[in-house]
């Protein structure tokens, strides 16, 4: 049974980028991990990577073991979470000390015996394939493969060996038959998923989509006048939501019962594919919207999209304003770019822009960027515009105190209200001049 897809095959690509601990060298390769990269079949490696000694191959959609071979240096070959059912093509593989197979559907418990010539393997993980359920299971193989040292991270003993190779002919016999039990239902699951295939297929043959997305049926299928009215009055009273069929069908496909086969394995990952691509090409439908960072009027925004923590202060001694960016630590400098106007900052941390609208206009020409050795921080100094009006809060002048003629002295209400404006005075010029948050045209060079 074959899925229409795109496969992905072991590209010399591929390998490149795998063995950048290698200097992308391939023929000098001797370790090479290419798991989880949807390839569905083995192939060049026992050309182009003849000196390596382990290959991680799981968590992929390989059928069959094969083009290894020639791998004579061979150790250590991960095939888990595949679609392999039968264990061959091994014979070449002289160095081959561990094997894991685990969680793939081995059915045909018989041919571990071509493991025989392996004469090094000494580690063997079939745990999750349906031969381990065989009654004998774990005895035919210790019998049939005497150099085994662990069978599913169980060590072999001795004694385990010699009862195990006592009744080898027995366990060979009742494998046999469980064997041709499973391949007999083995068909019948084939020709299942065959038939389901073909079904899907006419199905989408039968259905045309229409300009809104919807699927309709063929025109050249006629129906009595009457059934296409009553069709049509349904469709009137209850229209269809294409989002809601969509839900529908995705429930249905994940909430379906069926038997865990290499077939259904891959049309799960042929389902989830479809899905990947179809919301990758509605994205590429809706570009993103341009961010705005000025408005048609002119008016600059505070943007803070990297929500980074930020101090910004007006120093009224050496007359600049100064931005403290706490800037992640490790992040490397070239990735900062900083754009200093008169009337604002902006600051660019990994393409996500931080905006800052300055309380005063400051000089570009003379404002600094420098990064803090210790904890990252970006420290801008900005100096104010020469004729900058520096704002000051004004205080409401005391009122005229009247003395009493008669002490000579204050009266007790002009007394308290000298005492509260003295206060007051003294609690803004403490004050003065702060600006800080948490988490709320000319370029600079960064030092590092």
């Amino acid at each position: 049974m074959k899925f229409k897809g795109k496969s992905v095959s072991v590209t010399e690509d591929l390998i490149r980028r795998r063995a950048e601990h290698n200097e992308c060298e391939i023929f000098s390769l001797e370790e090479v991990s290419l798991h989880q990269q949807d390839i569905e079949r083995i192939e060049h490696l026992d050309r182009w990577c003849k000196e390596l000694r382990i290959l991680y191959l799981q968590n992929n959609l390989i059928p069959r073991i094969e083009n290894v071979g020639r791998l004579k240096k061979l150790e250590y070959l991960n095939l888990a979470l595949n679609n392999i059912e039968v264990i061959e093509n091994l014979e070449g593989c002289e160095s081959l000390q561990k094997l894991d197979l685990t969680v793939n559907f081995v059915g045909r418990l018989s041919s571990v015996e071509s493991l025989r010539h392996n004469i090094h393997l000494r580690e063997l993980f079939l745990v999750g394939n349906p031969c381990t359920q065989f009654e004998g299971y774990r005895q035919f193989v210790v019998a049939a493969l005497p150099q085994l040292k662990s069978l599913d991270g169980t060590e072999i003993s001795r004694s385990e060996r010699i009862r195990a190779s006592q009744g080898l002919e027995e366990a060979r016999r009742r494998v046999a038959e469980q064997e041709q039990e499973y391949l007999r239902r083995r068909a019948e699951e084939k020709e299942e998923a065959r038939r389901k295939e073909a079904g899907v297929e006419e199905e989408k043959k039968e259905r045309k989509p229409g300009f809104d997305g919807r699927w309709y049926t063929d025109i050249n299928n006629t129906a009595p006048e009457s059934e296409k009215n009553k069709e049509n009055q349904e469709l009137n009273e209850n229209p269809k939501n294409p989002e809601e069929d969509e839900e529908q069908r995705e429930r249905e496909f994940w909430h379906t019962p069926c038997s865990f086969t290499p077939e259904s394995r891959l049309e799960a990952h042929r389902h989830l594919e479809e899905k990947r691509r179809a919301k990758e090409k509605g994205k590429e439908k809706k570009p993103k919207a341009p961010r705005t960072l000025i408005t048609a009027d002119g008016r600059v925004l505070n943007i803070n999209e990297p929500k980074l923590d930020f101090c910004l202060t007006e120093d009224e001694e050496n007359n600049t304003i100064i931005l403290d960016l706490e800037v992640y630590r490790h992040m490397d400098t070239s990735l900062i770019d900083v754009d200093v106007q008169p009337s604002y900052a902006r600051v660019s941390v990994k393409g996500k822009i931080f905006q800052v609208v300055l309380p005063a206009e400051v000089k570009p020409d003379s404002s600094t960027a420098q990064r803090s050795q210790t904890t990252g921080h970006l420290l801008l100094t900005m100096p104010r515009a020469e004729g900058e009006i520096k704002v000051t809060k004004t205080v409401p002048r005391p009122p005229r105190v009247r003395q009493n003629r008669r002490s000579g002295g204050l009266s007790e209400d002009d007394q308290r209200t000298l005492r509260y404006l003295n206060l007051s005075t003294r609690s803004r010029s403490e004050h003065h001049g702060h600006f800080c948050s948490t988490t709320s045209s000319r370029n600079l060079s960064v030092p590092h």
